[in-house]
């Protein structure tokens, strides 16, 4: 019985102490940020056309597949969204909503220039995306940590103090998504009404700017 007991006093000691030897541990704390531009390779858009009836309904959107498949748009590329019918309106009473995505092999100012503007009501950019967003994600988010790393290695170099073994890692919540809408392509192509568009805006990706990627990394290392 006494063995058993001494044998948890030794327990509870030890436990002690190596909590003590924890809490007597030096740290930094550094954050870390990075940033990178990536050039968009694809754009989502809404577009929408009106006809008095289903059948020249039926004709226009035939005649926007067309255009768009003619342009290199593929046809899994094409979407429906919805339709409309206005029983109460002499003219626009049916009205139908697709989506259409783009990439930049697309020759997006042929679309625009062959479309049929007494049909279409209104074209808007949905989303403006880069493929591999991800990835660059990834690389943006390890160069945030390097950079704490090495924020943290002059700063305890300047005191004649070294880096030590990573106490924890965190990784600051940013609230931007893979797809960006960047505000001045946004603000020119918002709602153009294809009846009064002006056919010299350029639609290529060159007249995109480029989705930005920040992110930061908080951490804590033991100094030595």
């Amino acid at each position: 019985m006494k063995l058993k007991h001494f044998l948890f006093i030794g327990i509870f000691t030890l436990g002690s102490l190596i909590n003590a030897q924890e809490i007597k541990k030096n740290v930094i704390e550094v954050t870390g940020v990075a940033e990178m531009e990536v050039e968009p390779d694809e754009i989502i858009f809404n577009i929408g056309i009106k006809a008095d009836n289903k059948n020249q309904l039926a004709e226009n959107e035939k005649l926007l597949f067309e255009n768009l498949k003619n342009n290199g748009v593929k046809n899994e590329d094409i979407k429906f969204k919805s339709m409309y019918q206005n029983i109460y309106s002499k003219t626009q009473k049916f009205t139908k909503s697709f989506q259409f995505k783009v990439n930049a092999k697309t020759n997006m100012s042929k679309i625009f220039e062959d479309l049929n503007q007494k049909c279409v009501i209104n074209l808007n950019i949905a989303e403006i995306k880069n493929t591999k967003i991800a990835d660059f994600r990834k690389t943006v988010k390890i160069n945030a940590l390097k950079a704490a790393k090495e924020k943290a290695d002059y700063l305890l170099e300047s005191i004649n103090k070294k880096t030590g073994t990573p106490m924890e890692i965190v990784e600051i919540e940013d609230y931007m998504s893979d797809s960006v809408l960047p505000m001045a392509f946004k603000s020119r192509l918002a709602n153009v009404q294809m009846e009064t568009a002006d056919a010299t805006v350029d639609y290529s990706f060159d007249n995109i700017e480029n989705i930005k990627l920040k992110y930061s990394i908080k951490t804590k290392y033991e100094i030595l």
